[in-house]
């Protein structure tokens, strides 16, 4: 689904998302990618099931206080996990699906709220 026509590079928004990869800045991610304004790294891990306290590390420099989690093959432990990692630090989770977490992360970031993705297409 496209969602923008405009690049705006600061802001890192996402144009496009789908089961062949995430856009961000013109560029197709077609893994898993951290994004926050300012911010794209992909090639961090390479599956859901990949995802753990360890691989959070990238997070922290950014300082988020919201962090969205979006697509699918989360285990419930996992995300628990996740969200006493990030509340422990005062950082909000919240899990959704794929096209969901890229609109709440495009909203967040044009409002210039502290706010990171964690995306992985399906």
């Amino acid at each position: 689904m496209k969602l923008h026509e405009h690049i705006q590079r600061r802001m890192n928004l996402v144009s496009r998302y789908g089961v062949d990869g995430i856009e961000v800045n013109g560029q197709q991610h077609p893994g898993p990618i951290i994004l926050a304004p300012g911010f794209v790294h992909a090639g961090w891990i390479g599956s859901a099931a990949e995802l753990d306290e360890a691989a959070l590390a990238p997070l922290w420099p950014l300082e988020p206080r919201i962090v969205l989690l979006g697509g699918r093959g989360f285990e419930t432990a996992q995300v628990k996990a996740l969200r006493r990692t990030l509340a422990a630090r005062e950082v909000a989770l919240e899990s959704m699906d794929l096209g969901a977490a890229c609109r709440t992360y495009n909203v967040l970031a044009q409002e210039e709220r502290p706010v990171a993705a964690l995306l992985f297409p399906s």
